[in-house]
């Protein structure tokens, strides 16, 4: 899978990039991370243009996002439980993959879909419950964007500091991933509440 990521980018590029960022946001489970690690590998070299990647990435991110979150919109949780019961397996989709997913909206609502675009499976099943309880699209939009692109950023901006030695990343992805989902989590919040606490100074 790896080797058609690198395919697939170094054939169309920047579009390639965002193809395949859009097709893992449809709970397809495809090595993201190391597509935009190998995009930050070409930004570095000077094939690639920081911000317009940025761009690509990030609205494949919501392309993918507003398809789900269009079948939530129109269809029921349970048509939704039987289509993964069906055919999640194809996909390495579990029932438990979904519910932990209803789990968090119910619990954080909107910012679900914020901090969930963190977390693998989860930022993309997020998609349905809130389509399923008809959450804004533009709010949804918005915080999708913002997510998915403080997400590509920082892997990006990773692979450009790794430079050719982007794929040594395989072995240690995981790890690596645990750190930057942390990372971006705390800073995240740590923003989040420093407009809350100067709002209600104000």
């Amino acid at each position: 899978m790896i080797d058609f990521a690198t395919q697939l980018v170094e054939t169309i590029g920047i579009f390639g990039a965002g193809i395949f960022i859009a097709i893992e946001s449809i709970v397809i489970p495809l090595p993201s991370e190391f597509v935009l690690l190998l995009s930050g590998f070409n930004v570095s070299i000077g094939e690639f243009q920081f911000i317009p990647l940025l761009i690509a990435t990030t609205t494949g991110s919501l392309i993918g996002a507003l398809v789900l979150y269009t079948i939530g919109f129109g269809i029921s949780k349970e048509r939704v439980n039987f289509l993964i019961n069906r055919f999640g397996k194809y996909v390495g989709i579990k029932q438990a993959d979904v519910d932990k997913a209803f789990k968090w909206f119910d619990r954080y609502g909107s910012w679900t879909i914020f901090f969930g675009r963190l977390f693998p499976l989860v930022r993309s099943l997020v998609s349905i419950p809130a389509g399923l309880s008809e959450m804004n699209a533009i709010k949804f939009s918005l915080l999708t964007i913002g997510g998915s692109s403080i997400f590509n950023a920082t892997w990006i901006t990773i692979g450009m500091q790794l430079e050719n030695r982007w794929k040594d990343a395989e072995g240690w992805a995981k790890n690596l991933e645990n750190v930057v989902n942390i990372g971006i989590t705390v800073a995240a919040v740590f923003f989040i509440a420093r407009v809350v606490i100067k709002k209600i100074r104000s």
